[in-house]
């Protein structure tokens, strides 16, 4: 399949929020992603609720929803109901993954799971099968802008042979750092789904940078 590009809502201009969102409905793009932090589980807050309804109020393309929070299982039923397509959750923020993965999907979401860069790949073995995505985390969550960590090639081709292996159908999602420099490696080597913020809303033509971003 061709790489999808998810540009990342959080570094859009908050002023001019619906023209970075008719700005990505009318790109190459392919889907919203959507950080929700909750100041806890990492060191920054985002946005709630209402933010999720009116973009998706305006968007037409899915939105790839990111829970860097605590006790995600709280809030499934009205993340739904706000808009969200697929909703990721960290391995390391659920004590019941398997519950969680199914109850996001019983709401008729796609699931995911992020991990971030400590954790191991090898501890996604139990689930790679009943999930729909892992989002692989090239950078330390709670703020944009950070410098890529090298080291996530290897795990990406860890759980590329995971996914081989358990015939799963689990795309490979890359959030932190994407780059021009490094988006083609990250392709070749497994990625799936790349998620730009800065690089996309930093350009002086975003939707340019995103159509160079699906060029393999």
């Amino acid at each position: 399949m061709d790489h999808l590009i998810a540009p990342s809502i959080l570094s859009a201009d908050f002023a001019n929020l619906q023209r970075d969102i008719e700005m990505i409905n009318n790109s190459q793009a392919d889907w919203f992603h959507v950080d929700i932090m909750d100041g806890m589980f990492v060191p920054n807050i985002s946005f709630g609720f209402p933010v999720i309804k009116a973009i998706k109020k305006y968007a037409t393309k899915p939105l790839d929803v990111h829970l860097m929070i605590v006790d995600p299982d709280r809030y499934l039923q009205t993340f739904k109901d706000a808009g969200a397509d697929i909703l990721t959750v960290h391995y390391e923020a659920c004590p019941h993954l398997h519950r969680t993965i199914q109850a996001i999907k019983s709401l008729g979401m796609k699931a995911g799971v992020a991990i971030n860069p400590h954790t191991s790949a090898n501890l996604l073995s139990e689930i790679i099968q009943d999930i729909d995505l892992v989002c692989i985390m090239s950078v330390n969550p709670g703020f944009g802008g950070q410098k890529f960590i090298e080291k996530t090639y290897h795990k990406i081709i860890a759980i590329s042979e995971m996914i081989r292996a358990s015939k799963s159908k689990a795309l490979i999602e890359i959030d932190g750092g994407v780059d021009m420099n490094n988006y083609k490696k990250l392709i070749d080597v497994g990625a799936n789904v790349l998620v730009a913020g800065n690089t996309v809303f930093s350009s002086p033509t975003p939707s340019q940078t995103i159509a160079d971003l699906k060029k393999i």
